[in-house]
């Protein structure tokens, strides 16, 4: 009777703990986006199926379906451009081809910097430069003296301007040329880099590191290491540099393991993290308030016009807010990761920003004055890389390059610049500022009746599309026409550094309206038989069956 009633027990027990599970794990799946890019295995699995296909010159002007005179004067635009390109960029293409053939990051940019689809006949006849001969002021001239307005912001590099960080590294090369480039032991400039690192993240340690990706990894080792769990939370569509256990998806050729992909800005995700006990961090990047649970824009991805961008500050700070609450109760490191924003949203980053503090931030690119950089700012109890108690537990981080004396000077330089009255007034309504600006694009652009529209974070800018269309990757070579220098991800993020002026911002938006107004002209914009976004991606899916199939060649559908 005893063990009958015992294991009764026992099995009632473990029926409230399967039960349980299952809970949890629901919960899990449920805090996952339901798109293909909150499930990264299956994700990868799709990819795998996708087939490659691309348009010939018969079928690339008309594959919306466009009657003959529209397809005539696309081609007439297009082939103008390819011909204006030959003739204005030739040196930087020439160079740019060349070294093409050992340079395989110049390969994979080319390959992708349009929808793969319209990508061979591109590359055949609107070839792009990758070269620039010099900086000044806002602007970038090439190898054929061509002066382009810089949107590209170095990918985040440039906070405060090319002058200032031509500057900054002879400065900071002319403190440090004593000791030279001398590894392992320290020049004494980094206590003063320390020193300045620690107020301005409110954090008590710092770990010197030689790229934004590294820092990121060495923080998250670090949270593992402490808090005793294996799971990393990062959000759906947000960067954290290339390494496995933040790049889940597409382009990481392991399966996902110890990394849940969550929802950001949602109520399913704080519940995981209030109930799941394996989790370490939670990664957060900062520059995702644009565009919540959306992977970046690029033109790579615009086969329609479902691209869209809006930031609310108020419903992020109160995101982050509630996000520090819960992992403060539940034992998770938060990691803000500011490689990217840090210093452009405010003078002591996104914390300051958003009035959130983190356990850990990780900075890079602008931190270093303009030279490589990676650093981890954190809690002294999160910091330490071995237990006092077990002398063979470490924590291992080095690398050859950390804390590089060059990196230092032109790091020490950059810090002091930060508290002058002249980089101070950079930042004065900075908010304010930068969306008169944004406002001022959008209202010209609604006048002029062009279905373009731009979303900002302050100086970051992401460009959508109002209207449906299989073209809208055009754009871009319409804006470099008209001298508005583009990273390769085109038209999806337009970077201002804080020393464009107002008459520099007039300059731009006059050629960004030139080159819209050029594009609407050829035609690419032309809608006539009402094609939706959702008519696009079922087109794009019949072309990709047909060829799937090997039914013969792609043609408009």
């Amino acid at each position: 009777m005893n063990s009958w009633i015992a294991l009764s027990i026992f099995g009632a027990g473990f029926g409230v703990w399967i039960v349980r599970k299952v809970y949890i794990r629901l919960q899990l799946s449920k805090a996952k986006h339901p798109s293909l890019a909150g499930h990264s295995r299956m994700a990868k699995r799709v990819a795998r199926l996708i087939p490659f296909y691309s348009f010939n010159r018969e079928s690339f002007f008309k594959v919306d379906g466009a009657p003959g005179n529209i397809a005539s004067l696309r081609e007439a635009g297009f082939m103008r451009l390819s011909h204006l390109y030959r003739e204005r960029f030739a040196k930087s293409v020439a160079l740019t081809n060349q070294a093409a053939k050992n340079i395989s990051d110049l390969q994979f940019t080319g390959r992708y910097r349009v929808p793969f689809q319209f990508s061979p006949f591109v590359s055949e006849h609107l070839k792009s430069g990758s070269f620039m001969q010099s900086s000044s002021g806002v602007t970038l001239t090439d190898l054929d003296g061509n002066i382009f307005y810089d949107l590209t912001g170095s990918y985040g590099v440039n906070v405060l301007g090319y002058d200032f960080y031509k500057k900054t590294i002879e400065d900071g090369a002319k403190r440090v040329s004593e000791l030279g480039p001398v590894l392992g032991f320290y020049n004494p400039i980094v206590e003063d880099n320390v020193k300045r690192l620690t107020a301005i993240s409110g954090l008590d340690e710092i770990s010197f590191h030689m790229s934004g990706t590294e820092a990121v990894m060495q923080a998250v080792r670090l949270a593992r290491y402490h808090t005793k769990r294996s799971h990393v939370v990062r959000f759906n569509g947000a960067y954290h540099g290339w390494w496995e256990d933040v790049q889940p998806g597409i382009g990481n050729p392991l399966p996902p393991r110890e990394t849940y992909t969550l929802k950001e800005m949602d109520q399913d995700t704080l519940r995981v993290l209030r109930n799941r006990k394996n989790i370490a961090c939670v990664l957060v990047n900062p520059l995702q308030a644009m565009h919540p649970n959306k992977g970046a824009p690029g033109d790579s991805s615009l086969l329609d016009s479902s691209r869209t961008a809006h930031y609310d500050r108020a419903a992020y700070t109160k995101w982050l807010q509630e996000l520090r609450e819960v992992c403060t109760k539940s034992g998770i490191v938060l990691i803000f990761d500011e490689v990217f924003v840090g210093f452009r949203l405010a003078q002591g980053g996104a914390q300051e920003y958003f009035g959130v503090q983190a356990d850990m931030v990780t900075y890079g690119k602008t931190l270093g004055g303009g030279l490589p950089i990676g650093v981890v700012c954190g809690r002294s109890d999160l910091m330490k890389r071995f237990r006092e108690e077990k002398p063979d537990d470490i924590c291992f981080a080095r690398g050859t390059f950390n804390s590089h004396p060059y990196v230092m000077g032109a790091m020490q330089v950059f810090l002091e610049q930060l508290e002058t009255p002249a980089i101070k007034k950079m930042y004065v309504d900075l908010d304010d500022v930068w969306n008169q600006r944004a406002n001022r694009f959008n209202e010209t652009l609604i006048s002029l009746d062009l279905p373009v529209r731009v979303a900002n974070m302050s100086s970051i800018w992401t460009i959508y599309f109002t209207e449906p269309s299989r073209y809208n990757w055009m754009f871009q070579y319409y804006l470099k026409e008209q001298g508005l220098a583009l990273s390769w991800i085109g038209t999806g993020r337009f970077i201002f550094s804080l020393n464009y002026s107002d008459a520099d911002m007039l300059a731009v938006l006059e050629r960004f309206i030139a080159a819209a107004q050029s594009m609407k002209q050829d035609a690419w914009w032309w809608n006539g038989n009402g094609l939706s976004n959702k008519a696009i991606k079922r087109q794009i899916i019949k072309e990709m069956l047909f060829r799937k199939n090997n039914i013969g060649p792609v043609s408009a559908l």
